[in-house]
């Protein structure tokens, strides 16, 4: 009998690790759910963690570069719109001086000839003898003649320095302008000077001595011709720099003072586009 119970040994081995194996599977089973199966997984958890946010950002990034690019890109379009209308505005007030340039020398010219003669011809009247009044025409004559040729050489200074205006040479311009008003302070072109100072101070936003040569125009030489224009562009200094109130009373003047010309039409269509 002990050689049948030796040979169930085996059996009994075999029995017993076929029941254990289900039970080791079940208890593996948990583990591997936990990896792959449970919405807690580890793939999930890693999914999870990639958020959304940092795209958002990105995205956002891209869209302020490319409203800032087209930002700069309008910035130079109306830089270069600005610069343009301002050519062509400095070009029409060019032409305007020149052209009130030329008409007060002609006019000037035939106003001190006119002088002289009529001066010439008095004296030549009242000499008591030919010597006399060849003498006394010689003595009329030389004033004249000095006045003659301070008017041509101040008029060469006013030109060589609106040569620099005309050529966008601002710095050289403001420089022989104001030697110009230095060495003539008293001629036709004097006004003239100090009218174009105020524009070239102006134009580079030196508001101050803008300010000073507009109004030496019109306190010092209120017979000008540019009384009316440095008028409206004081008026316009003063709005630049926070003064409202005297600028309007500017612009108002140059409407009633100078309704015909051109300062004060340009006054009014300022003020009209202030007001609304």
């Amino acid at each position: 009998m002990k050689p049948s119970h030796l040979s169930m040994r085996p059996l009994h081995c075999l029995m017993l690790a076929v029941a254990v194996w289900p039970v080791c599977t079940l208890a593996q089973q948990p583990a591997a759910q936990h990896l792959s199966g449970s919405p807690d997984g580890f793939y999930d958890q890693t999914e999870t963690r990639r958020s959304p946010g940092s795209l958002v950002l990105f995205n956002q990034i891209q869209e302020q570069q490319r409203e800032l690019k087209e930002l700069r890109g309008g910035i130079e379009e109306l830089r270069h719109a600005l610069e343009k209308l301002r050519r062509q505005s400095q070009k029409r007030y060019l032409d305007l001086d020149q052209r009130l340039a030329n008409t007060t020398g002609a006019g000037a010219a035939a106003s001190q000839e006119a002088s002289t003669t009529s001066e010439t011809s008095a004296n030549e009247a009242s000499a008591p003898d030919a010597q006399a009044k060849s003498d006394a025409a010689g003595q009329s004559d030389r004033p004249a003649q000095s006045s003659q040729a301070a008017d041509k050489q101040a008029q060469k200074a006013y030109q060589t320095a609106f040569a620099h205006v005309q050529a966008r040479e601002f710095d050289q311009a403001i420089t022989a302008f104001q030697q110009f008003v230095s060495d003539y302070p008293d001629t036709r072109l004097t006004p003239n000077g100090y009218y174009w100072l105020g524009e070239l101070y102006a134009a580079g936003d030196q508001l101050d001595a803008a300010d000073q040569a507009f109004t030496r125009v019109i306190e010092q030489h209120t017979q000008s011709s540019k009384m009316p224009d440095a008028m409206y562009k004081l008026g316009l200094m003063k709005a630049r720099q926070g003064n409202i109130e005297r600028s309007r009373e500017l612009l108002e003047q140059v409407q009633q003072d100078y309704p015909q010309s051109s300062a004060a039409g340009l006054a009014s269509d300022y003020l009209r586009q202030s007001a609304d």
